[in-house]
């Protein structure tokens, strides 16, 4: 479809599975990344949410057993898990981000590294803090900078202008901006997170919804041909 890397999105995966974000382990989803990373010969950016651990040295060895699943990319997160204090100090953030760059650097793997700030995600939208943690991951060693949830393009133009020249990632998950309006503001990659799940979901319960209350069927019109889209051929 044109497509030039695909990633994985730690909401959508616990979704598939009954299961709210952020209540998928480190077994499931090593087992997760290494499906995906067999199955595509496009690049896997891998949702690696925060470690899944706190302290540094920990980090360090998870990441070294994301590199063993052939990911070509993974994201490390400053999400604490607890919602009251979610943010974990930014002291302690830059040195998790930079024991992931070292697990990186000494695998030889070359894979890359992107540091994402979660303020935005949890009730603490505040730009200034965002682009200082972001600017503190970039010289810890993220290859990639990242804060989920920016709806503002002023906001975008600033996280930009704070970490450049590395690449900066944005998540359009509202119809806020487009693919050409982000590129001028300077965006190099631009990811959809759960959104296609999400997109999928409405369907499926519009569809259901139509059959228990209706009994009627008209979601099952002009459908796409899946088996068609699936065909090596």
């Amino acid at each position: 479809m044109g497509f030039k890397a695909l990633a994985t999105t730690s909401a959508g995966f616990a979704w598939s599975m009954g299961l709210p974000d952020n209540n998928v382990g480190l077994d499931q989803t090593l087992a997760h990344l290494r499906l995906l990373a067999g199955a595509v010969d496009l690049p896997l950016n891998a949702d690696f949410q925060n470690g899944f651990a706190t302290q540094p040295e920990e980090v360090a060895a998870n990441v070294g057993l994301a590199l063993q699943t052939g990911v070509a990319g993974l994201s490390i997160e400053d999400f604490s898990g607890d919602p009251s204090a979610p943010l974990f100090d930014l002291g302690l953030a830059v040195e998790r981000i930079r024991a992931a760059r070292a697990a990186i650097d000494d695998s030889g793997t070359g894979v890359v590294l992107t540091a994402r700030s979660e303020g935005f995600v949890w009730d603490q939208p505040d730009i200034d803090e965002t682009t200082r943690r972001l600017s503190a991951y970039a010289e810890a060693g993220a290859d990639c900078l990242y804060a989920p949830w920016i709806t503002s393009l002023s906001h975008v133009s600033a996280i930009v202008a704070a970490v450049s020249p590395k690449p900066v990632n944005l998540i359009i998950h509202t119809p806020f901006t487009t693919v050409a309006e982000a590129a001028r503001l300077g965006v190099r990659r631009i990811s959809v997170g759960g959104m296609l799940a999400k997109t999928a979901w409405r369907g499926f319960l519009d569809a259901a919804k139509e059959i228990a209350e209706l009994g009627t069927f008209s979601q099952f019109a002009e459908l796409p041909n899946l088996n068609g889209l699936l065909d090596p051929s």
